[in-house]
């Protein structure tokens, strides 16, 4: 029987258990990531083990939620991190560097190696075709000092992409199309798998939104192939080297498939109180807006940016 993506990964990486939905399993992680609202008690946990040197291939420590100071607090914080990070060899991204899902994405990321963050939206990784899933502090800590990380086994769901986007659709409308098919919790315990010749249309930052936002579904994570626009991106990044093809095998199963058309999309956006309460934008033309936020870890790379800047 054929696997999918997220099944060789599992596979290759696997401690203990056996691959059976609903059973424990151990996974070895490769890279690890934290952010400055967790990743002090993540550090100060794993200062307790007493390891010498993180074991994983790579660590990094982001610093990118509290970067406004109104106090004392978050400057040290920001300081103990840093310090952590030279003590203990990890990478260290400073203040105003990035977002952590979208430069680890450009700087870090790579085909077929398992993550884990303590922030709920690591899946982003995904969209490079990683294995990349949000977890406690204390479970990063573990991983970092060579532990085992314990998952369910989860189930996988594929989603097939036909067509191409239209002119003003977005990544962003298809993550709110698979919320509003699945809902908030037609995610969990599972691993939502995008391919189909649509996929091809869609570059890596477009993928990381998709995969992002996979979070907002309840998913353990979501998952692209590694493909040749996944390349053109690493070569991009001057990453050729860690290019790695990924895809399913043409037998893998699974045990929900959906199909998406998207140039059947169109724009949509989510309304109070909850991601998957979506409707067409044009429906609520008129609405009166007092605020705008730009970016996040959803919207937060470069080409968004760039689309923005035209706009306005």
């Amino acid at each position: 029987m054929g696997l999918s993506i997220a099944e060789k990964i599992i596979k290759e990486h696997l401690i203990s258990g056996e691959m059976i939905p609903g059973t424990e399993i151990a996974l070895r992680i490769d890279q690890t990531l934290t952010q400055d609202a967790t990743g002090t008690m993540a550090y100060l946990e794993f200062e307790t083990m007493g390891v010498k040197r993180v074991r994983t291939e790579c660590s990094v420590a982001y610093v990118d939620h509290n970067t406004l100071q109104s106090g004392f607090e978050n400057a040290d914080d920001h300081k103990f991190i840093q310090s952590m990070a030279e003590k203990y060899g990890l990478y260290f991204s400073r203040p105003g560097n990035g977002i952590c899902h979208q430069v680890h994405l450009e700087r870090f990321g790579k085909p077929g190696k398992t993550l884990i963050g303590s922030d709920s939206h690591t899946p982003t990784g995904g969209g490079i075709g990683m294995l990349a899933l949000g977890a406690g502090g204390l479970d990063v800590a573990v991983a970092m000092g060579g532990g085992a990380y314990y998952i369910t086994m989860p189930k996988m769901v594929r989603v097939n992409l036909v067509g191409q986007l239209r002119e003003f659709v977005t990544a962003k409308d298809v993550s709110l199309e698979i919320l509003r098919i699945l809902s908030v919790k037609g995610g969990v315990g599972s691993i939502i798998e995008w391919g189909g010749e649509g996929v091809k249309t869609l570059s890596v930052p477009e993928r990381a939104t998709i995969a992002n936002m996979g979070t907002e579904l309840g998913a353990t994570t979501s998952i692209f192939p590694s493909d040749e626009v996944t390349e053109a991106f690493l070569k991009a990044q001057g990453r050729q080297e860690d290019y790695v093809e990924l895809a399913s095998d043409p037998d893998a199963t699974y045990d929900r498939v959906i199909e998406i058309d998207l140039s059947a999309l169109k724009p949509m956006i989510a309304c109070p109180h909850t991601p998957d309460n979506v409707v067409a934008v044009d429906s609520l033309k008129g609405t009166k807006v007092d605020q705008v936020c730009i970016g996040s870890c959803t919207n937060s790379s470069l080409y968004d940016m760039l689309k923005v800047a035209a706009l306005l």
